[in-house]
C-alpha cells in the first residue's frame, strides 16, 4: 500500500504540474478523484498518456524533460551548497551590482517552471546591498510582492524591516531574496519542481553577494537552502553552512504575525546572528 500511495502522489504531482501549465484537461476533478481512490494505479501508463497529449498542448520549453523521474526527482532535496560548485573566482565588490543585474537579465520573462503560468504579475528578483554581510531568504513572493516586484514589502515585509532595525541595521544594509521568484498560487508553498528550477538563480545571487550569514525565514526556505526536511525546532539554535556562509534558521515573519508569542524565540535566533557579526543592536 505504501508503494501505491507513493505512485498516487507522483501522479497527482504530474497532474498538478499540467494544471499550472494551463493544460486543464489533465486536472479535471474526476481525474484527480480517480487517482486518489485507486490503490493500484501504475504511474508509467499515466505518464505515457500525458506524454502523448503534451506534444500538442505544451509550450516550447521541454516539459517532458522536466517531468522525467530520472532527470528530476520531485521529492528530492539538494542543498544549495551541493547544487553547483563554488566559484573559483569571487566577484569583486565594485562589480557585484552589475553581476546581479546580469542574472536578472538572464532570468528574463521566465517560463522555466509552472509558476510562470499560475497568474504571476512580476518576477521578484531580490533587492538590497550587493555587498551585504547579511542575507535573508524567504520561500516566495506574496500578493504585495507580486504587485511591486520587490521581496517582503507587505505586512511581513514591515515586520522583517523591524527585525532588521532591531539588529542595528537598515533594510538597505542587507540583501533579501526568496527560494522562488514568482508568487505561488494562493500563496502556497513552492513545489519541488518549482523550487529546484528556480534555486539556480539564488545560488548565483549568493555567490555574487557573498554574505557572511544567511537567515532562512521559515521551514520551506531552510529545506531548500540546506537540503534537509526537518522541523523548524530541530534546525533552530545552531549554525548551518550554505555556500560558504553560516546559516541561521528562524520563523517566517508571516508566521510571527499569526503567532506573536514566537517573536521572543525569533529574537534569540537573530541575537545569534548579531553575536556572530559583532552587531550591538538598536539602542
Amino acid at each position: 500500500m505504501a508503494v501505491a500511495d507513493d505512485k498516487v502522489g507522483h501522479v497527482r504531482a504530474y497532474l498538478e504540474y499540467f494544471r499550472d501549465m494551463g493544460v486543464h484537461e489533465f486536472y479535471r476533478n474526476e481525474t484527480l478523484e480517480a487517482v486518489e481512490l485507486s490503490a493500484v494505479v501504475e504511474a508509467e501508463p499515466v505518464a505515457a498518456a500525458i506524454e502523448v497529449r503534451v506534444d500538442v498542448a505544451a509550450p516550447a520549453i521541454s516539459v517532458l524533460e522536466a517531468l522525467s523521474p530520472t532527470e528530476l526527482n520531485i521529492a528530492k532535496l539538494v542543498s544549495l551548497t551541493d547544487l553547483a560548485p563554488m566559484p573559483s573566482a569571487r566577484v569583486s565588490a565594485e562589480l557585484r551590482d552589475a553581476a546581479l543585474e546580469a542574472i536578472r537579465t538572464d532570468i528574463g520573462d521566465c517560463t522555466r517552471c509552472p509558476l510562470a503560468y499560475g497568474g504571476r504579475r512580476k518576477i521578484v528578483f531580490g533587492n538590497g546591498d550587493p555587498n551585504a554581510r547579511l542575507m535573508f531568504v524567504g520561500e516566495g513572493p506574496g500578493a504585495d510582492e507580486d504587485e511591486q516586484g520587490v521581496p517582503f514589502v507587505g505586512k511581513s515585509g514591515q515586520l522583517l524591516n523591524n527585525m532588521i532595525a532591531a539588529m542595528g541595521l537598515r533594510r538597505e544594509d542587507v540583501y533579501v531574496a526568496n527560494i522562488v521568484k514568482c508568487r505561488p498560487p494562493a500563496n502556497r508553498a513552492p513545489e519541488p519542481v518549482e523550487a529546484n528550477t528556480c534555486t539556480q538563480f539564488l545560488v548565483r545571487q549568493m555567490d555574487v553577494v557573498q554574505p557572511e550569514v544567511v537567515v532562512a525565514l521559515g521551514a520551506t526556505a531552510a529545506a531548500y537552502l540546506l537540503g534537509v526536511k526537518q522541523t523548524l525546532a530541530s534546525l533552530r539554535g545552531q549554525f548551518h553552512q550554505v555556500r560558504g556562509a553560516k546559516c541561521v534558521v528562524t520563523f517566517h515573519p508571516a508566521y510571527l504575525l499569526r503567532d506573536p508569542t514566537k517573536k521572543g524565540d525569533a529574537w534569540k535566533d537573530l541575537q545569534m546572528v548579531m553575536t556572530e557579526m559583532g552587531l550591538k543592536g538598536k539602542g
